[in-house]
């Protein structure tokens, strides 16, 4: 387990030059540790949230105190958004992300006529 200096990243700086288009967000501890990885369909509503909400559950809050840095990938849909975050989490393991890490659950895209 990575100890992590207490970060200086501004949420709310980076959130006003977001986009509202879909996309996947990477959130990085001080020492380049990958924490999380995530998908939105509005990158811009999503990351904001994070820096936001008053009240969260003390795992997120952890996790957010600890961001140094933030990467995004903006894609055409949500559905790409989707599939690129499951590629990075089987790939990169990220510390939080524990639903998509195990590989016993895949997430799905229903393809209708």
């Amino acid at each position: 387990m990575h100890a992590s200096a207490p970060a200086t990243f501004d949420g709310k700086l980076f959130v006003r030059h977001l986009t509202p288009a879909p996309g996947v967000y990477r959130m990085y501890a001080s020492d380049g540790v990958l924490l999380y990885v995530g998908k939105a369909g509005n990158l811009k509503k999503r990351v904001s949230s994070y820096f936001m909400r008053p009240l969260m559950e003390p795992r997120i809050a952890a996790m957010v105190a600890q961001i140094a840095r933030m990467e995004t990938t903006i894609t055409r849909t949500e559905s790409e958004a989707l599939m690129l975050e499951a590629q990075l989490i089987k790939q990169l393991q990220p510390r939080y992300n524990i639903l998509l890490r195990d590989g016993k659950s895949y997430p799905y895209v229903l393809i209708t006529a």
